[in-house]
């Protein structure tokens, strides 16, 4: 109820922040499993996940989860980890904007380090081919469904070529849908300065929808990973599927959800409960 309450305070302050503590959980498990490494700041010792590139001025969130896991510590102290309080935040905010829920097992524990350098190993990235991006997710346990169900937001910088220079033409991609990029190249003009700025995959930004899988089937996916989804025969299959099927969306989501905050996690002696998300004890 705590982290419940806490994530409703967030949302009602900023409605994106949804969104954000979804993403901040799947950037968490696919980099070195489920332990907490995104949260922490650099030390002496190692460079933290918060400044790699795909999260540095893009994931976002981490005061909120810093202010839950303060509240949780007053009502019970070092029990509860800060890998599970960003689990069930992430659950929270879906439930919270429409989307389904799903159960999250408790009991994780968090890591003693990051990795900067993993992220950019272990993370998919939506300029990727579809295989690679495939391969990172079965390197986790997870399949090609996972893929395709599981996604976020993007920064500007990753769709630029699409929207003005694509494959060196010095034109945006003919498979873009025209108002779809003449809205997108209003969202991210062509200039160095709005590289970080966030372009949404859909419109309804607030709410958990299946119109992201919409956009994909009308060409007017934004990122190169979108479309490729579209492209390959399985995938395709299960994007056109999504898209007239919202409820075999959301059950597909929960289970991969239920998949995703199981991986690499630590339980008993291994690792620690936090007493502050940013530093280890």
């Amino acid at each position: 109820m705590i982290i419940r309450y806490s994530v409703w305070s967030a949302f009602k302050n900023e409605s994106r922040i949804a969104a954000s503590l979804l993403r901040l959980h799947f950037h968490d498990c696919l980099v070195n499993g489920c332990e907490g490494s995104i949260l922490l700041d650099d030390t002496i010792d190692f460079k933290g996940e918060k400044n790699a590139p795909a999260n540095r001025n893009s994931a976002r969130g981490y005061e909120v989860i810093d202010s839950i896991k303060a509240e949780v510590e007053k009502a019970c102290p070092s029990t509860v980890s800060c890998t599970d309080i960003l689990a069930l935040a992430a659950r929270e905010a879906v439930v919270m904007t429409g989307g389904p829920y799903w159960p999250v097992s408790l009991g994780r524990r968090d890591g003693l380090t990051a990795n900067q350098a993993a992220v950019a190993q272990e993370l998919p990235s939506p300029i990727e081919s579809l295989d690679d991006i495939t391969a990172k997710f079965t390197s986790k346990g997870l399949d090609v469904k996972d893929v395709v169900v599981l996604s976020g937001f993007a920064q500007c910088f990753l769709i630029k070529r699409r929207l003005f220079n694509f494959k060196n033409t010095g034109k945006p991609d003919p498979a873009l849908e025209s108002s779809a990029l003449t809205s997108l190249q209003g969202m991210c003009p062509n200039k160095d300065a709005s590289n970080a700025n966030l372009a949404p995959l859909d419109s309804t930004t607030t709410r958990f929808d299946n119109s992201y899988y919409t956009n994909i089937v009308n060409n007017a996916g934004l990122l190169d990973s979108d479309q490729a989804l579209l492209m390959n025969p399985t995938t395709g299959e299960m994007v056109r599927s999504y898209s007239s099927n919202p409820y075999q969306f959301y059950s597909d989501f929960a289970a991969s959800m239920v998949k995703l905050s199981s991986v690499g996690v630590l339980t008993g002696k291994n690792g620690e409960i936090r007493k502050k998300c940013g530093s280890v004890n």
